[in-house]
């Protein structure tokens, strides 16, 4: 894959998962974090990227070097060659120089679209750097902000469960009220009847008559009792007279 074809890479599948993860994710916090870590990944294999291709480059320079040397050589032996009255090694040696020369050029020519190719790379790895901190940013902020709502939502509906079951207390007040009311209500009555003798009769079952006959039967006892005190105090005060 070219060094282009990396980054465009990133940026599709770095687009890729963010849709994929906002699209599943519940939970906001929990999808800026993931978006953010693969950020961080897709920087990170910008980053990969580049270290590959420098170190392409680095081997073309060093193969460079190699077929320069190469060429100084057979230059050298060209010249020997000649001094020997060797033309025809000399050819040779010309000949393997221009072809060492030629090789040189292909690898300038590559070493030069790889480095500028580098250049560009580094560049929007600066600027993919520079969006996944801004990135960080914004999801730290988001996140504070989410998580102030969820607080304060969590409060309100603690509020609100709370007043509800205040609602369930009052009522409940009420009723223990109503039956107290009720039961205060039935306690005086009953003590008006028990007053009345009513309650009493109820629970010996007698009737008006028997109750009136009971009355006058627990009266003649009482009665007889005053009478005989009233002719005692009669009797002491004769004696005195006397």
């Amino acid at each position: 894959m070219t060094p282009m074809g990396i980054l465009a890479r990133a940026s599709y599948v770095v687009r890729s998962k963010v849709n994929m993860a906002i699209g599943r994710a519940e939970d906001p916090a929990a999808t800026l974090e993931y978006s953010y870590e693969q950020l961080q990944d897709e920087l990170q294999d910008v980053k990969r990227g580049i270290a590959d291709l420098t170190t392409q480059k680095k081997r073309l320079e060093s193969q460079r070097s190699r077929l320069a040397e190469n060429v100084e050589k057979h230059e050298e032996q060209a010249r020997r060659a000649v001094e020997q009255d060797r033309e025809d090694l000399a050819q040779r040696a010309l000949e393997k120089k221009r072809t060492k020369e030629t090789q040189i050029e292909a690898l300038e020519e590559r070493i030069a679209d790889l480095g500028s190719t580098q250049d560009e790379l580094v560049e929007k790895k600066e600027q993919l750097q520079a969006r996944v901190e801004r990135f960080r940013t914004r999801k730290e902020t988001l996140k504070a902000r989410h998580d102030a709502a969820a607080a304060s939502t969590r409060v309100s509906e603690a509020v609100t469960g709370a007043g509800e079951e205040l609602e369930d207390v009052n009522r409940a007040i009420e009723r223990a009220e109503d039956r107290t009311e009720e039961m205060e209500a039935r306690s005086a009555a009953l003590d008006e009847l028990e007053a009345e003798g009513v309650l009493e009769d109820q629970l010996t079952k007698r009737s008006p008559l028997e109750r009136e006959l009971a009355e006058l039967s627990e009266e003649e006892p009482i009665e007889e009792e005053l009478a005989e005190i009233k002719d005692a105090a009669e009797g002491e005060t004769a004696g005195g007279d006397a």
